[in-house]
């Protein structure tokens, strides 16, 4: 076949163009040749399709995510926000801390362990592209029915995935959730986040600067793995009928990637990169466009000089490969011999394949022939912008007016025990053991907390004691029911995650996780809950640093629950100070911290007992939230409570069980005057926390609470070896324990 170079595309105007195969639409594909002023060769239609797809640039979704920006509040502590490759903020003593959150969903349904391990891959070369050393990682997760016989395919396969790669890497995994529902069934949720540390005069920007100088890729070699892979199935309705859609997954090497993360650090701590870029989705498309249109001039790249596995690829398949471990770095030319020189030491491959020039054009070459002459930001940064249409749909009114607050209720303390006993060991609530095991979370010495605590939290000063927690979070079945309050209700939990270990909340991530934005439907939830998040980000002062958006998760036309999660970094500055969720001495007094009201729309109650969604989410109250966490905080610093546990999914009673469990002491909780017990028990209310505090710090507790506002209940007593509701029942910790730890090991045996 004849190679379609620029000089023959101008020429040959009417050649078809499998335009529509790589997932442009015929006014995308008009758009480009409008741009161009001719028909593309075919390594700029695969550029162009790649880049512009849904997954790389967030075409449906941006004209929602500005938001983020235009309610951005005030935060003095945010270093880079919005656009660069992970968010940075400044944590104090100089030391500067970047963390994202991204998706792997359908990769990790088709190929469950390589689509797992390479989503946590893709994250971390994001940190190290900041110039920030990763420390640790956090999985938030979703699968579909736990009894369903996929879910015991895919849920091992993306776990072992999680914990092969992170393991590897040497990062210990500390936080995350696993939450089932019937909804995920053919379309997984595998979400992942990397927190790194750098010093202020360490961060590095994705921009390719100065000409003349080199453009040297390195790390492993371009393989046919994955080729379109993120950026075109994560652009489409998943359909199992459709293989086509359904491109190779990228396959990781975690033993690379660790020999590239610390070839990286090296070169950065020797001032040798002028700008640089991981290649994720998109591969060399993404890396070569990004950093020419984010610098100053143009690019030259000799595409033939990129080192290959698989010597029959053509020039289109090495620039939409997704080869995982590789990176692109802007060198000048003084100092390419030691950036080879360093990567030859850790065994990375090292090619300089191409040049900044002093143009405004992306030109690539094939063997000396031109395969693409293109406006650099038209690729990377000027595709389509769709303002989708969207309502919000019929059913949303008959689904909140479905009260889960109406449910029939337990008919006597019998009963009441037995609903406890059972959502204590439902798959949801259940101790997700089995599953955290597999992960190493104390690597590397510095993991203060990690699951199943509120929030992980890292030391980052072996000297100060200074470290950060990080907490994500999301209830898909609170923004089904409401979107807006859902994204908000999502928030406040992270925060409050992280407050209750006593760190203070500084900036958030997210990943927002929806159907198809074609479906009027999906794209009002979407704006509801871009809407929702912005609104509550604003209000409690933690600006979005950056995310991802992961649209067309549906099998067919039935969408998952709008799951958009949250991820939340906080500061702390002496991690020995930190507050753990374990009850571990008798004669702790136990305060219920918040109001509690009838609140059981999308509970854990409701759920487990009737397996019922409708009605409304819990109120949301970002006053309050602020609020609560200000008091853990003052509590936490000045030695005032020796436990807290955040209130959300399964109540009162959850906590408190957890809480037990994890301290081994039990605890005799007292229903407050004019709280129905059941409500007291199972209430999924925000804006609460319960905590334990010494008998000898009661009195200055409760008076920081009334002087500040907060409602402060004393509801009992850490005491004895079960969880005791007086006047009512008595369940035994050994009773809760086994039902508690042997509900996953047993759907997946």
């Amino acid at each position: 076949m004849t190679l379609d170079t620029v000089k023959h595309a101008s020429s040959t105007p009417d050649v078809e163009q499998p335009w529509a195969e790589l997932g442009l639409k015929r006014e995308e594909y008009d758009r480009v040749r409008e741009i161009l002023g001719r028909r593309p060769t075919g390594a700029e239609l695969a550029m162009y399709s790649v880049m512009w797809s849904e997954h790389c640039s967030y075409k449906s979704s941006k004209v929602h995510l500005k938001q983020f920006s235009e309610k951005a509040p005030e935060s003095d502590a945010l270093l880079v926000g919005i656009g660069e490759q992970a968010g940075v903020v400044d944590v104090g003593e100089g030391y500067a801390v970047t963390f994202k959150v991204e998706s792997h969903n359908h990769p990790s349904y088709v190929e469950p362990y390589q689509g797992a391990a390479t989503g946590i891959g893709g994250i971390v070369r994001d940190i190290i592209a900041m110039g920030a050393r990763p420390v640790a990682v956090m999985d938030p997760l979703r699968f579909g029915a736990p009894d369903h016989p996929d879910t015991r395919r895919v849920l091992p396969g993306v776990v072992a995935g999680i914990g092969g790669y992170g393991n590897c890497l040497g990062l210990p995994n500390i936080g995350g959730e696993v939450v089932f529902d019937s909804c995920y069934q053919g379309n997984p949720l595998v979400n992942a986040l990397c927190v790194g540390v750098m010093r202020h005069e360490d961060i590095h920007l994705a921009k390719a600067s100065g000409a003349g100088n080199k453009v040297v890729l390195y790390g492993a070699r371009t393989g046919g793995d994955g080729i379109g892979g993120a950026s075109i199935l994560a652009s489409e309705s998943f359909d199992s009928d459709k293989p086509s859609k359904r491109p190779a997954v990228q396959v990781g090497d975690p033993f690379q990637e660790k020999l590239l993360i610390e070839c990286t650090l090296e070169v950065f701590r020797e001032n040798l990169v002028v700008g640089i870029q991981d290649l994720g989705a998109a591969g060399l498309s993404c890396a070569t466009s990004e950093l020419a249109s984010n610098g100053s001039g143009g690019m030259r790249v000799e595409l033939d000089t990129v080192p290959l596995r698989d010597s029959t690829l053509s020039p289109e398949e090495i620039l939409m490969s997704e080869s995982q471990e590789r990176m692109c770095a802007v060198v000048e030319p003084g100092k390419v011999d030691r950036f080879l020189a360093i990567c030859e030491k850790w065994d990375v491959i090292a090619t300089v394949i191409g040049e900044v020039t002093d143009g405004e054009r992306l030109e690539i070459f094939w063997h000396g022939e031109q395969i693409v002459d293109v406006p650099p930001r038209t690729v990377a940064h000027e595709g389509p912008v769709y303002e989708r249409p969207y309502a919000r749909p019929q059913w949303q009114d008959a689904l909140q007016a479905d009260d889960a607050n109406a449910l029939p209720r337990p008919k006597d303390d019998a009963e009441l025990r037995e609903q406890v006993v059972r959502l204590v060991g439902s798959p949801n609530q259940a101790s997700k053991k089995w599953i955290t095991e597999q992960y190493d979370r104390y690597v590397l010495g510095n993991t203060v907390l990690a699951q199943p605590e509120d929030s992980g939290m890292i030391r980052i000063s072996e000297e100060t004691g200074l470290g950060v927690a990080i907490a994500t979070d999301g209830n898909g079945r609170y923004a089904k029911l409401d979107p807006y309050a859902g994204a908000q209700l999502a928030l406040a939990e992270s925060y409050r995650n992280v407050a209750a270990t006593g760190a203070k909340p500084l900036a958030v991530t997210d990943c927002l996780n929806f159907g198809s934005p074609e479906d009027p439907a999906a794209m009002w939830q979407f704006a509801e809950a871009c809407r929702g998040l912005a609104d509550g980000c604003r209000t409690l002062g933690t600006p979005v640093t950056g995310g991802n958006v992961s649209l067309y998760n549906q099998t067919g036309d039935v969408a998952i629950h709008p799951t958009p999660v949250v991820g939340v970094l906080g500061v702390i500055d002496d991690v020995a100070r930190r507050t753990p969720m374990a009850f571990a001495e008798e004669g702790q007094l136990l305060y219920l911290l918040g109001e509690t009201r009838e609140e059981l729309g999308g509970s854990a109650w409701s759920q487990v007992v009737h397996d019922h969604l409708g009605g409304l989410p819990p109120q949301v109250d970002l006053e309050r939230e602020r609020l609560l966490a200000e008091i853990l905080i003052a509590a936490s610093r000045d030695g005032m409570i020796d436990a807290a546990h955040d209130l959300s999914d399964g109540g009162l009673v959850q906590a408190v069980t957890e809480s037990c469990l994890k301290g081994g002491k039990g605890a005799r909780l007292i229903v407050p005057d004019g709280l129905e017990p059941f409500v007291f028990l199972f209430s999924e209310s925000a804006g609460r926390a319960v905590v334990a505090v010494p008998r000898s710090e009661e009195l200055r507790f409760t008076d920081m609470c009334g002087a500040r506002g907060l409602p402060a209940t004393r509801i009992g007593v850490v005491d004895g070896d079960a969880v005791e509701v007086q006047g009512r029942f008595t369940i035994p910790l050994a009773e809760l324990r086994e039902v508690h730890e042997a509900t996953i090991p047993a759907l997946l045996a």
